[in-house]
């Protein structure tokens, strides 16, 4: 799955990595298996003028960091806040990227 940095002095999750923790200021962090579960915190429709519309999510973390991402596997304005989602990793030109889908769908 994925990793979400985690600092062994507060015990709390952060994105992006950084070099000391933005909670308490230690320099303790590790890498930590996220569950993957996360809820829609906000969406929106990206329109292509050819088709091939796709969305924009953040998504609140189980763990407490919210990250931008897209939701896959529904339609673009199906998308909808608070829609339970589980983290999917993908190839997109050869190298892996974080998508969501909705959890019924995983």
């Amino acid at each position: 799955m994925f990793e979400l940095p985690k600092c062994t002095a507060c015990e709390r999750h952060h994105f992006y990595p950084r070099l000391v923790c933005p909670h308490c200021g230690a320099d303790t962090l590790q890498w930590q298996p996220a569950s993957g579960h996360g809820v829609v915190y906000s969406t929106t429709v990206v329109r292509r003028p050819n088709g091939g519309d796709y969305n924009v999510a953040l998504v609140d973390l189980a763990e407490g960091p919210r990250l931008m991402t897209r939701v896959e596997d529904i339609a673009p304005e199906a998308v909808v806040i608070g829609l339970p989602v589980r983290a999917r990793v993908v190839q997109q030109d050869g190298a892996p990227l974080l998508v969501f889908v909705p959890e019924s769908a995983s």
